[in-house]
C-alpha cells in the first residue's frame, strides 16, 4: 500500500474538490454512452470531472497525463429483492397517485435500484484505492482524496441538473375569475348522481359550469374518445369561464378548469359555488377519475397508442447495427425520430461516424461542448449496435414471456443539451415540432461545416419562383435555397366527402346511445396535394416595374435543382376560425416512388421579356420626416402570445393600419412564408430598422456561414449589407441576385472590380447537388396528438427492404407501416 500512497502523493495536485458551478459528468461518458451501469463502469477525471468509459479512459490519460480517476460502477438490484425489502429497509414501491416526479406520491425516480461501488483508480497500472484504504495513508493524502470523492459523489451530475428533478403537475394556480364569480340565480339544482350532458345525454366526462349550472360533456380527444366538446362550446357562446368535473368532488376538493385561462385551476370559493347549485362537498364521493389520474394513466401507457405505433399487433423486436433505440428524456421523441432518420443518410454517416477517430483525436479539452464530437458520438451509438440490447426485465430473470421490444438503447442527454443550448424551445423539456428541430439541426450543421464535407447538402435544393405581370405579361425569376418541400393539404379535395358529412351530421346530432362514433378521416389524394403545390398563386397587390403601378400577377414555384434526399412536410398544422392552432386529421396516399421531373423550372423562355429592374417609387417625399409608427400594443401582444415573432407581429399591425386582430392575423397567415417574415420592420424612406446593426459592422459568423455555402466573401458582404446584416434575408437575397453579383463594383480589400475579376474564378453560385427528380420513400416521421406542442412522435425507416418502427427505446419490425398518416416524409434519389 505504500507504493499506492506514494503515487497518490505525487498526483495530489491534480486531484480537485468540486466547487459550486463545476460541471460534473458522472453519469455518461464524454465520448460514448458508457455509464456506471454499463460493463466496465465510468471513470471520472478527478481534475476536470469529465467521465469516460473503459474504452476511452486510457486515451484521456495518454493525452493529458491525468492519472487519478474515480471509478463508479452500479449493479441493478433485482425486482424481487426490491419487493421483499431484502436488506433495504424501505417499504414496497407504491403506485403513483400524484402527477409529479421526485416527491411523495409521484413517479419514482428509481434512485435506489442500484448497488454502487466507488473507488479511485490510478492509471496506467489501474491501481485501486478504496475509502478503507485511505484510512492508513498520510493525513494530507487521506483528507484531499476523501474530500474529492465525497464532493464528486454528492455533486449533481450535469445530466441530472438538466432534467426536471422535482416536477409537480398538480401545482395549480388560483383562477383570476374565482373571487368575482357570481353564480346566476336561475333556480338550477344539481342532483348528487345520475348526471347527463344536457345536449347529447353523454353520462361520463361531465362538467358543470359554475356560473349557470349547465352540465355538459368535456372535450373530444384526438382518438375520437372523450366528450363532444359541449362544455367548451358553451363557454365560447356565454363566456362563463369555470367548470367543475362531476364525479371528482370530495370534501378535499375537485377538478376545476378555466376555459379562459386554458388550465386546471384552484377555486377557493368552490364550496360556496357548489352550494349555490345544491351540492354539499362534505357529502360527495369520487366516482370519476380525476384529470391527474387520467394523465398518470397516459404516462404509464406510453408506447401503447394504436394506429401509428402499431400497438394492435405483436411486433417482432429487432436489434443490431443501425437498430438502436433512444431513451425518451421527457418529450424528446421529436429529437429521437429525426436523428434516427438522419443517420440513415450516407452523408451523415460518412461525415461523423466513418471519421469518428479523427473527430475524437481533434476534439477540444472539453468534448462535451464540441458539436462534431457529440454528433459523432450519437451517430456511432445508433449505428454500431453496441447499445442495441434488450432492456433487462427485473420482474423475473427467467421470464419466458414474449419480448417487449424495449432496448437498453442510448440516452442522448449531452447531445440534447448541446443542440438546445440558448434556444428558447429546444433547451426545454416541452414537446416540439419535429420539422422545426430538423431545420434547427441543419442550421447547426451548416455553421459547423464551413470547411470539409457538409452533409446537409444532401437536402439542400434551389427553388425557382416565376412571377408574371398580368398586365404586361413580363416575367421575373428569382431563386432561393430550401431544405424541405412543404405540401399543402386541400381539404376540399377529399374523396370521402359523403362519409365526412355523415360523420359530421352524427356528431351534431350527438346520438350517445350508439356510443362514441368511429373516427372518420378525410381521404386526400397525394396528387391533389401536388396539384395544389404546383398551381399558380394569384398576387393581387404586386408592384410591376413594367407598368409602374400595382397590378395582378401570378407566381409559379418550381424546382431549380433536385436534391439527393428530399424531405416533404405535410402541412397538417393550421389555425381554426378562432385562430386556435389545430391539426388536420387526414389520410394521404403517399406513394413509395415519386417522379417530380415535371416540376423542374425552365428559366427564361425564348421570346419572354423580363420585368425591368426598377425599384418602386418612394411612398414619402424626402422632405417628410419619417417617424416611428404608432402601433396598437394590445394587438401586437395578442399575436405574440400566439407564438409569432415580435417583428412579424409589428409588421402585421403596421401594414393593416391598426385595424384590429382579425386583419393583422390575416396578414400574418398570408406572409408566413416570406423570407423576411421575422425581419425587423423597415419604414419607407429608411435604410434599416431601428436597432439593427450598422451595415459597416458585419457579423463574421454570418459571413462565414454564407461563404461555407459556396459564395465568395465579396458576395456575402454585399448580401449582408443589402439586408441590414440579417442572415436569413441575406441568404435569400444572394440567391435572388446571382446575376448582379457577377458585376460588383467594389470588392472587399479595396480592389477595383476589374482587378478582382481578373484575379479570381467566376462566382461559384450556390453549392447544390442536382440530378433526376425520381425518388423512393425510405423513412417517415409520424405525430400523434392535437398539435405540435403535445403528443408523441415515432419514425419508420426502411432497412434492407423491411420497414422498422423506432418508438423511442422500442425497435421492432413493422407489420403495417401507417404511411398515410405521416408528418415528414424522406425520399432518396433513385439511380438511373
Amino acid at each position: 500500500m505504500a507504493e499506492v500512497s506514494d503515487v497518490l502523493m505525487s498526483v495530489l495536485s491534480t486531484i480537485r474538490v468540486p466547487r459550486p458551478g463545476d460541471r460534473v459528468h458522472k453519469d455518461e461518458c464524454a465520448l460514448s454512452f458508457s455509464s456506471p451501469e454499463t460493463e466496465g463502469g465510468l471513470y471520472v477525471c478527478m481534475n476536470t470531472f469529465l467521465g469516460f468509459g473503459s474504452q476511452y479512459v486510457d486515451r484521456h490519460h495518454a493525452r493529458t497525463g491525468q492519472r487519478a480517476y474515480l471509478h463508479i460502477t452500479r449493479i441493478r438490484k433485482t425486482q424481487k429483492e426490491d419487493d421483499n425489502n431484502s436488506g433495504s429497509g424501505h417499504p414496497p414501491k407504491k403506485k403513483p397517485t400524484r402527477l409529479a416526479i421526485g416527491i411523495e406520491g409521484g413517479f419514482d425516480v428509481e434512485q435506489d435500484q442500484y448497488e454502487e461501488d466507488v473507488k479511485v483508480v490510478l492509471l496506467p497500472d489501474r491501481q485501486e484505492v478504496t475509502s478503507e484504504d485511505l484510512s492508513s495513508m498520510p493525513d494530507v493524502v487521506r483528507e484531499r482524496v476523501s474530500l474529492s470523492m465525497a464532493g464528486l459523489m454528492s455533486a449533481d451530475s450535469v445530466s441530472h441538473a438538466l432534467q426536471v428533478q422535482q416536477w409537480d403537475g398538480e401545482v395549480r394556480q388560483e383562477s383570476r375569475h374565482a373571487a368575482e364569480l357570481k353564480p346566476l340565480d336561475n333556480g338550477v339544482k344539481i342532483p348528487p348522481s345520475g348526471w347527463r350532458c344536457e345536449v347529447c345525454d353523454l353520462q361520463e366526462n361531465l362538467w358543470m359550469n359554475l356560473t349557470d349550472g349547465k352540465v355538459l360533456c368535456g372535450r373530444r380527444y384526438f382518438d375520437g374518445t372523450g366528450g363532444n366538446n359541449h362544455a367548451l362550446l358553451h363557454f365560447q357562446q356565454t363566456g362563463h369561464p369555470l367548470a367543475v368535473k362531476l364525479g371528482t368532488i370530495t370534501p378535499d376538493g375537485a377538478d376545476v378548469y378555466s376555459y379562459d385561462e386554458d388550465d386546471m385551476v384552484l377555486d377557493p370559493k368552490l364550496p360556496e359555488h357548489l352550494a349555490h347549485f345544491g351540492i354539499d362537498m362534505m357529502t360527495m364521493e369520487k366516482t370519476e377519475r380525476t384529470m391527474t389520474e387520467l394523465e398518470i394513466a397516459v404516462n404509464q401507457r406510453v408506447g401503447e397508442w394504436e394506429v401509428i405505433q402499431e400497438s394492435g399487433t405483436t411486433l417482432r423486436p429487432l436489434s443490431g447495427p443501425g437498430l438502436t433505440g433512444m431513451k425518451n428524456l421527457g418529450n424528446s421523441c421529436y429529437l429521437n425520430s429525426v436523428m434516427q432518420v438522419l443517420f440513415t443518410v450516407p452523408d451523415f454517416q460518412s461525415k461523423y461516424v466513418s471519421n469518428i477517430d479523427k473527430i475524437f483525436h481533434e476534439a477540444p479539452s472539453d468534448p462535451t461542448q464540441d458539436f462534431k464530437t457529440q454528433v459523432a458520438k450519437l451517430g456511432y451509438g445508433l449505428l454500431s449496435g453496441e447499445y442495441s440490447k434488450p432492456a433487462p426485465d427485473p420482474g423475473d430473470e427467467h421470464s419466458t414471456s414474449e419480448p417487449r421490444g424495449d432496448q437498453v438503447g442510448i440516452a442522448p442527454r449531452m447531445f440534447k443539451a448541446l443542440v438546445g443550448r440558448g434556444h428558447p424551445e429546444f433547451s426545454t423539456n416541452r414537446q416540439q415540432d419535429a420539422q422545426e428541430f430538423l431545420l434547427h439541426f441543419i442550421n447547426m450543421v451548416e455553421r459547423n461545416c464551413r470547411s470539409g464535407p457538409n452533409p446537409s447538402e444532401a437536402f439542400r435544393f434551389l427553388v425557382e419562383e416565376r412571377i408574371v405581370c398580368q398586365q404586361s405579361q413580363k416575367a421575373k425569376y428569382t431563386q432561393r435555397v430550401d431544405y424541405i418541400l412543404q405540401l399543402p393539404v386541400p381539404m376540399d379535395q377529399a374523396t370521402n366527402t359523403e362519409e365526412l358529412q355523415e360523420a359530421e351530421r352524427r356528431r351534431e346530432e350527438a346520438d350517445s346511445s350508439a356510443g362514441p362514433a368511429p373516427t372518420v378521416r378525410a381521404q386526400i389524394p397525394f396528387t391533389a396535394c401536388m396539384a395544389a403545390l404546383s398551381e399558380p398563386e394569384i398576387l393581387t397587390d404586386f408592384w410591376s416595374s413594367a407598368v409602374q403601378s400595382k397590378t395582378t400577377a401570378t407566381k409559379t414555384t418550381r424546382f431549380a435543382s433536385f436534391p439527393d434526399h428530399l424531405v416533404i412536410q405535410i402541412k397538417k398544422f393550421t389555425f381554426g376560425l378562432d385562430w386556435v392552432p389545430k391539426k388536420l386529421d387526414v389520410s394521404i396516399d403517399v406513394p413509395d416512388t415519386l417522379d417530380l421531373s415535371a416540376l423542374r423550372g425552365t428559366g427564361q423562355q425564348p421570346g419572354e421579356e423580363l420585368l425591368p429592374e426598377v425599384a418602386p417609387p418612394p411612398l414619402m417625399t424626402p422632405d417628410v420626416e419619417v417617424k416611428a409608427p404608432v402601433l396598437d400594443d394590445s394587438t401586437v401582444s395578442q399575436l405574440c402570445e400566439m407564438g409569432f415573432p415580435l417583428e412579424a407581429c409589428r409588421k402585421a399591425v403596421y401594414y393593416t393600419g391598426n385595424t384590429g386582430i382579425d386583419a393583422a392575423m390575416n396578414w400574418v397567415m398570408g406572409h408566413m412564408d416570406d423570407p423576411d417574415f421575422s425581419a425587423p420592420l423597415v419604414l419607407p424612406g429608411c435604410s434599416s430598422a431601428p436597432g439593427t446593426t450598422p451595415t459597416e459592422s458585419l457579423s463574421e459568423e454570418h459571413l462565414a456561414t454564407i461563404v461555407s455555402m459556396g459564395f465568395s466573401r465579396d458576395q456575402a458582404t454585399k448580401a449582408l449589407r443589402a439586408t441590414s446584416n440579417v442572415l436569413e434575408r441575406a441568404v435569400d437575397w444572394i440567391f435572388s441576385h446571382l446575376d448582379d453579383l457577377e458585376s460588383m463594383e467594389v470588392s472587399e480589400g479595396g480592389r477595383s472590380a476589374g482587378e478582382s475579376e481578373g484575379n479570381r474564378e467566376p462566382p461559384p453560385g450556390p453549392r447544390v447537388r442536382d440530378g433526376p427528380g425520381k425518388y423512393e420513400l425510405f423513412a417517415f416521421v409520424s405525430h400523434m396528438g392535437t398539435s405540435t406542442m403535445c403528443g408523441h412522435y415515432v419514425c419508420h425507416i426502411k432497412k434492407d427492404h423491411q420497414w422498422v418502427i423506432f418508438n423511442d427505446q422500442k425497435v421492432c419490425a413493422s407489420e403495417k407501416p401507417p404511411k398515410d398518416l405521416g408528418y415528414l416524409y424522406f425520399y432518396r434519389r433513385v439511380a438511373e
